[in-house]
């Protein structure tokens, strides 16, 4: 199980990840303007950027947990139940997310440093 604010607090660990409160009740997890991830503090749930194949992927694997998200959902995005993932498996989404929607050249900062 992870709550909100692990869930907030693995966004904004990442380089140049900021967040924003949108549409009054979601906080999203951005990139400049770029939106990577986001959830509401009292859904149970959030929502990560992804492939449309990591999309199907995830849905075969674990319904129960993953679903594709509303409006975003035919682009790929996927709605987690934060009651159901593991803070690991949650953790690398949300670095594959912020990774599809950083600049290259940060992303290759953050992968260096983490080989170090």
């Amino acid at each position: 199980m992870v709550t909100f604010d692990q869930f907030l607090e693995m966004g904004l660990a990442l380089p140049s990840a900021t967040e924003r409160l949108t549409w009054e009740t979601e906080v999203t997890l951005r990139v400049g303007e770029k939106i990577f991830a986001m959830a509401s503090p009292d859904s149970g749930r959030a929502c990560v950027k992804a492939t449309r194949e990591e999309q199907a992927a995830l849905l075969a694997a674990a319904p129960g947990t993953y679903a594709a998200a509303p409006y975003v959902g035919r682009y790929g995005w996927v709605l987690v139940d934060l009651g159901r993932v593991g803070t690991e498996e949650l953790r690398e989404l949300v670095i594959e997310a912020w990774r599809s929607t950083a600049p290259k050249r940060t992303v290759r900062k953050f992968d260096d440093d983490r080989a170090t």
